[in-house]
């Protein structure tokens, strides 16, 4: 499948900026089951410092915002050439030892409602393959997709209590879950292709976790499916903040507002 993304992010700043700093990571990966075609990112009102790819070979850039600006536009633009491997991404590759990703964080670390409700799958049920897919579908019968009820902050037992959050809630949660059954687990950023329109609501987020004989498997839990060929991975981590597609630092101003536009788009392959 040829997927053609316009990302375009948007700062607005409630006073002029003295300085800012802003780490992207809006590259996709050149990884199993997609290539990259083309991929190009402009700015208004900053300019690029610098490129390199961090432990989780996400290609990250270092944009420097101009002294002043009140506003900062940041626009990707590309296509890309997927395939459906039904969620298998395969061996380890990577800067970080597969044992890295079995140590818990301070956002998908599980609290007692996270623990008592693993005790069902740490009782001689289903192993591997299996009872991830089973997690993955208890976590979304469990915790209700909604959105505005989470921020990026919110820890996956604070969701888990509420019985709210979003896709990067349902992530934290099957990661702690994993990690806790002594399985790898990474958290996954990136695009996804709603079949019923361009416009998306947002950038979107899933998990891998390392399945012996498979390697890297995809769970999209707020879908309840492994990722398909609408799917297009862009950065990886042990959670959200390793994979977030903006971070940054400012000085100079009181608050700032961030608009985000996203649209996938199926193209048509001559033949």
């Amino acid at each position: 499948m040829r997927l053609s993304i316009r990302h375009t992010t948007r700062y607005r700043f409630g006073q002029p900026v003295v300085h800012a700093l802003q780490r992207l990571r809006l590259v996709p990966k050149q990884t199993q089951g997609q290539e990259i075609l083309d991929w190009s990112m402009e700015y208004e009102n900053a300019r690029e410092e610098l490129q390199f790819e961090d432990q989780h070979h996400n290609t990250t850039t270092l944009i420097a915002v101009e002294p002043g600006t009140r506003e900062v536009v940041v626009t990707c633009k590309g296509t890309v050439d997927t395939h459906d491997h039904a969620g298998v991404i395969g061996r380890h590759a990577g800067h970080l030892p597969l044992w890295s990703f079995l140590s818990q964080t301070s956002l998908t670390r599980p609290g007692p409602g996270i623990r008592k409700f693993l005790k069902e799958f740490e009782s001689g049920g289903a192993a591997g393959l299996d009872q991830l897919h089973e997690i993955s579908r208890r976590v979304l019968e469990e915790v209700e997709y909604k959105i505005g009820s989470t921020i990026p902050k919110t820890t996956a037992e604070e969701s888990f209590a509420a019985k709210a959050g979003v896709c990067q809630d349902h992530a934290h949660i099957f990661i702690g879950m994993a990690r806790a059954l002594d399985i790898p687990a990474r958290y996954v950023s990136g695009y996804l292709m709603m079949n019923d329109r361009i416009e998306q609501e947002a950038t979107h987020a899933w998990t891998e976790a390392f399945v012996d004989g498979l390697g890297w498997v995809g769970f999209d839990v707020s879908n309840g499916i492994s990722p398909d060929a609408r799917y297009v991975r862009v950065a990886t981590g042990r959670d959200y903040r390793d994979a977030a597609p903006v971070t940054g630092i400012s000085f100079g101003n009181s608050e700032q507002v961030l608009e985000v536009d996203v649209s996938v788009e199926q193209q048509q392959v001559q033949q």
